[in-house]
């Protein structure tokens, strides 16, 4: 991948532009958000407490008046280290599981689509409820949660691409060529498995982080007074009915956006890792 193919696949689709700026923005939140914000996300005082936005406070503040926009800018980095971490872990755990069940087939295919049916056969995020419910509320299980029920997508990809081309003259060629099934696997199937991969790592990205913030909305996920975005949904949304809504809306807002610019990165990345559009 070249900087000159990166920058055709960025130029070509407007949108895909758009979704690129806002997830450079997104990064950069992540990294030095805690440097950028005007006031403590932690730092409490009653006396500006339920303030409406202002120039002082640009998304109000909440019940203990302490700033939104600190406490949205910084959870950034939690919610994406979550996202990122578990779908890093659910990929490289998966894919290799479902190239080689899609490419020696027989018992060992059997084991690992039982494996991804029997997590599929839940609904995803009450598995992840029961799995965090089970472990403890912590950061690192509710990624374990997260990863274990985005593992079967993967799987899934990887075993249909290698079952489509296991078979094709060119994995012919490389094996007459002296390769052995694991080069194969690993220099020729995955390559051509990461257009598809790409689009479900985007995909999952955006649902990793529906995932963490429900979780913490429910009481599951990260606890106070760290700041999360589900968390800070949270605490708003006893607020709405006595009209402020300032304290739910702009998180929300910002989740919202987040898990938009994640699922319009798609088709970008399966442009980016396509070995045939690279000319």
């Amino acid at each position: 991948m070249n900087t000159k193919h990166l920058r055709h696949v960025i130029s070509e689709n407007p949108v895909t532009l758009i979704a690129a700026v806002l997830f450079v923005l997104f990064v950069v939140m992540a990294l030095f958000g805690p440097m950028l914000v005007p006031y403590d996300p932690l730092a409490s005082n009653s006396s500006r407490a339920l303030q409406a936005p202002s120039a002082q406070h640009w998304f109000g503040t909440d019940s203990l008046g302490r700033d939104i926009f600190s406490r949205v800018v910084v959870a950034t980095r939690l919610d994406l280290g979550i996202a990122f971490s578990a779908v890093a872990a659910s990929f490289l755990i998966g894919m290799p599981l479902g190239l080689a069940a899609g490419f020696f087939g027989g018992w060992w295919d059997r084991i690992i689509t039982r494996m991804a049916d029997t997590i599929m056969a839940f609904p995803l995020f009450v598995l992840a409820m029961g799995i965090v419910a089970a472990l403890g509320n912590t950061i690192g299980n509710i990624i374990l949660a997260t990863a274990i029920i985005n593992l079967p997508f993967y799987i899934r990809v990887a075993r249909a691409e290698a079952n489509i081309r296991r078979g094709a003259g060119w994995v012919e060629a490389a094996r007459l060529s002296g390769n052995s099934d694991v080069r194969i696997l690993a220099m020729h199937l995955f390559p051509n498995s990461l257009p598809p991969a790409m689009v479900q790592v985007s995909l999952n990205l955006g649902w990793a982080i529906l995932n963490a913030a429900g979780l913490s909305f429910i009481g599951l996920g990260v606890r106070p007074p760290d700041a999360e975005w589900g968390i800070l949904v949270a605490e708003g949304a006893q607020y709405i009915v006595s009209g402020e809504w300032w304290v739910s809306l702009f998180p929300g807002a910002v989740l919202m956006l987040a898990v938009f610019t994640f699922n319009l990165l798609g088709d970008a990345l399966r442009d980016l890792f396509d070995p045939r559009r690279r000319t």
